[in-house]
């Protein structure tokens, strides 16, 4: 059942592993659910979040289980608008607005992206990735604009997962960071869920490797840079992770301090003002999994991003690349 549990480590489980214990101690629990709420971030000890698993437990050590409200096992098809910019009988290429979810989820049960997919594709997509994600390949944040790919049928779903995984399928965006920099280059740093806020990912050594290539294209306003970043890697939120933490969070980002505002260089109030992280999936590429040519699509700027780098020039100053 949802809700939140707290559990005593009793003598006899000392020493135990962390999910072992759990499922003893919380009545209706199985040790593979356990797991899961442990890797989503649902377990926490003293307020911080428990991921590891196979930590041990001592007795007398206090648990808090919070167990979100169970979905619909089947995503129901909504009739829902669609940006389609490619579709034959293996794949779509999807021009997502931000706001919409990718995949249903606590809290987000309806109107995804999957809920408008299969209404559009109907049963083919029956299980195609899973039953909660069908047909999906890779996902955008809700908030992120911009083009994802989604397979129709197993074969062209392995194919293109396959090539996310082999980095053939490449992906480029675009971004508005706080800071002015004309500076580019590599970031390198490992990825994982924060032991300190579940609905956040941080730089974790011995996280899972994260590789994003970034450069700067031109300077918005006097506080901010347009900036290209190519995925070498597919990790939650890397991007936004990635960019704060070579001191660049995208303006707006409500997680990773895109949305802090202070003097200096963020006093723009148009830029403090921005709704969402100022974050869009620019272009794909990948092999067609069935016919073997190259395809590679693009996509404008959504008017919010254009508008806030059509900046006057007592924003903008001097010359743009």
């Amino acid at each position: 059942m949802p809700g939140s549990y707290t559990v005593l480590v009793e003598e006899g489980l000392h020493g135990a592993r962390l999910d072992k214990a759990l499922a003893a101690l919380a009545e209706g629990l199985s040790r593979s659910r356990v797991q899961s709420l442990l890797s989503e971030g649902h377990v926490t000890q003293d307020g911080v979040a428990c991921t590891d698993a196979s930590r041990k437990v001592l007795a007398g050590q206090t648990y808090v289980i919070s167990v979100p409200p169970a979905v619909d096992a089947v995503p129901r098809g909504e009739n829902l608008p669609l940006s389609i910019v490619f579709e034959d009988d293996d794949l779509l290429v999807i021009d997502k607005a931000a706001g919409m979810t990718v995949h249903p989820a606590p809290g987000h049960a309806q109107h995804t992206l999957v809920n408008a997919l299969i209404a559009h594709c109907g049963q083919s997509l029956s299980g195609i990735g899973g039953v909660r994600r069908p047909g999906i390949v890779h996902r955008l944040d809700k908030d992120t604009s911009g083009l994802m790919v989604a397979a129709k049928n197993d074969r062209a779903h392995a194919g293109l997962s396959a090539q996310l995984a082999d980095r053939t399928l490449s992906r480029r965006y675009l971004a508005v960071a706080w800071g002015r920099t004309e500076a580019a280059g590599r970031i390198e740093a490992a990825l994982a869920r924060s032991p300190n806020d579940r609905k956040k990912i941080a730089v974790v050594a011995g996280g899972r490797q994260a590789v994003t290539d970034y450069a700067f294209i031109q300077p918005v306003g006097l506080h901010a840079s347009l900036v290209q970043c190519t995925l070498l890697t597919g990790r939650t939120h890397q991007i936004r992770v990635h960019m704060a933490h070579i001191g660049h969070p995208l303006i707006g980002d409500p997680l990773y301090g895109g949305r802090v505002v202070r003097g200096g260089q963020r006093s723009d109030p148009v830029l403090a003002a921005f709704s969402r992280q100022a974050l869009h999936a620019a272009e794909i590429g990948f092999i067609h999994p069935s016919t073997g040519a190259r395809l590679r699509f693009a996509s404008d700027l959504p008017f919010d991003m254009a508008a806030l780098i059509r900046r006057g020039p007592e924003h903008n100053p001097g010359s743009c690349r």
